[in-house]
């Protein structure tokens, strides 16, 4: 790694996958020689933790937003489709972790460990997946590196971390509530009580579109990724879990090569920060609680489908504030550095 000689900047420093994303600088010994915390107007001299240090947040603006080289920026989309160019234009490249820029066409859409060189190409903004795929991503690309993917239905069972601390505080009064015997408050967060239940909706439904915009970002961004044609048939149903942190997934993946579970297997099993998780007799397989604190993606309860030629059903977790959204934009980073892509 080069010498700590970048300005580091963190737009959205005060959210969920901001701190996250200061915590995983100083733990992966980022050579930043200065950390710039960015946050809004109401955040303004609030101090966050860095390391053993902490840090006052600064208000992004024409003076403040110089001399920053690297912005990692999680600050939700309408803020970054605003400051992200304006953090070009004054010289930094942005990896950026909201929806707002992953399909435009000139902006790579990168996963560290499945296509880093896509990174090579910026014009000063790089997006970053949805945590949704990019906790598939890890266990996805070798597959269809391996046999070529030809039909994806993917479900998956998502954190309420994904939709930031309100949501957090959200469950954790509804539970409260619940345990107490007490009436539950009404939503403000979602459209249902998420406490002890489950909500097959993950972000909202646009007119006339029966798949939500969540449902629509990891069909789209997948094939990105991955290069993939239309003639790949995907699939995707979102639901919100009433857990902390930890995406599940369950995938049906039907391969053009036959691609036995054993054969699967030893293809994650090598593949970068992935882990087989698969003894389901024994009580082995992934869980949302063994995923949160790692960067890996776990997958387990690799078996055939009964009902599909060339077809496997797998079970994955990960972790959607680390490898989900943080750690993937802080690896990226580190690839520009390494590389001399800056």
């Amino acid at each position: 790694m080069a010498d700590s000689t970048y300005r580091v900047g963190v737009l959205g420093a005060t959210g969920a996958v901001g701190s996250t994303i200061l915590g995983i600088l100083a733990e992966r010994s980022f050579p930043a020689s200065e950390v710039v915390p960015f946050a809004s107007e109401r955040s303004a001299g609030k101090s966050v933790e860095f390391g053993d240090t902490m840090i006052e947040c600064v208000v992004p603006s024409d003076e403040s937003i110089q001399g920053i080289d690297i912005l990692i920026s999680s600050a939700g989309g309408s803020i970054s489709a605003e400051w992200a160019p304006r953090f070009v234009e004054a010289g930094a490249v942005v990896v950026d972790n909201t929806s707002y820029w992953r399909m435009h066409e000139d902006v790579p859409l990168v996963v560290a460990e499945v296509n880093p060189e896509a990174a090579q190409n910026h014009k000063g903004i790089i997006a970053n997946p949805n945590c949704t795929t990019m906790v598939m991503m890890l266990a996805l690309a070798p597959i269809h590196r391996e046999a070529g993917l030809e039909r994806l239905i993917l479900s998956s069972y998502q954190a309420v971390s994904g939709t930031g601390q309100k949501a957090i505080e959200e469950l954790t009064a509804q539970s409260r509530e619940v345990l107490a015997g007490e009436k539950v408050a009404p939503p403000t967060v979602y459209p249902h009580q998420i406490g002890f239940n489950v909500i097959p909706q993950v972000e909202t439904f646009k007119d006339g579109d029966d798949y939500t915009t969540e449902e629509r970002k990891v069909m789209a961004e997948t094939r990105k990724i991955l290069g993939l044609g239309d003639e790949v048939k995907i699939s995707a149903t979102c639901a919100r879990v009433p857990v902390y942190t930890g995406h599940s997934e369950s995938l049906n993946i039907e391969t053009r090569e036959d691609l036995s579970p054993d054969r699967c297997r030893e293809i994650l099993a090598a593949a970068e920060n992935v882990v087989v998780v698969d003894d389901p007799a024994a009580g082995q397989y992934p869980t949302a609680l063994d995923a949160a604190g790692r960067d890996e993606t776990l997958v387990g309860r690799i078996r055939r489908d009964p009902g599909q030629e060339r077809c496997l059903n797998l079970w994955l977790a990960g972790d959607n504030l680390r490898k989900g959204a943080a750690t993937n934009a802080v690896q990226v980073a580190e690839l520009l550095i390494e590389n001399d892509w800056l």
